[in-house]
């Protein structure tokens, strides 16, 4: 998995005012937290992460957070991300530190790939009963998705988690007898 590089800037205010201010400048107020490290107030270009996204960060990206006017930076990843209802903006991001050599715990959303048999000739439905599989891994290892070949399914069959294809590096932690 690519990093994808972030200039941010230390907030020295705190405050709804403030953010709302921050906000009309073009900033995304957000903090930093986690790896035994106190929580640090910062603030980035909206412009920046919205660029980042469009090319092709996906919801488990790692950022290198870069300290504008210092030599500091730090691996990050987006723990939750607050979004105006109406206009989606960003309006605060929570980025938890990473440890590149320490394995993670997280969410690989599920991609299905062909049309299964009981769909194709048997006028069947297929129904997604799990979006998302929680894997182990090291950061460098996260894969974007986890592909689920349907194409052999029939009416009234049923891939488990148990029955997912081994990645290289990564562990899945979820129940292996959970339907997917």
């Amino acid at each position: 998995m690519k990093t994808i590089e972030l200039t941010v800037e230390k907030r020295s205010t705190r405050g709804k005012n403030e953010a709302r201010r921050s906000r009309v400048l073009g900033k995304i107020p957000a903090v930093v937290y986690g790896a035994g490290k106190p929580t640090v107030s910062i603030q980035l270009e909206r412009r920046a992460l919205t660029d980042a996204f469009r090319a092709g960060a996906g919801e488990n990206a790692i950022f290198l957070l870069k300290l504008a006017g210092s030599d500091q930076s730090r691996h990050a990843m987006i723990r939750e991300m607050q979004r105006d209802p109406v206009s989606r903006k960003p309006l605060h991001i929570d980025f938890v530190r990473v440890l590149m050599d320490v394995r993670i715990t997280l969410k690989v959303p599920i991609e299905v790939v062909g049309i299964a048999r009981g769909v194709r000739a048997d006028a069947g439905i297929l129904d997604l009963v799990t979006r998302e599989i929680e894997i182990e891994c090291l950061p460098t290892n996260i894969p974007a998705h986890i592909a689920v070949d349907v194409t052999e399914l029939g009416i009234g069959d049923a891939i488990r988690v148990s029955e997912l294809p081994a990645l290289k590096g990564v562990r899945i932690v979820d129940n292996p007898e959970k339907v997917v």
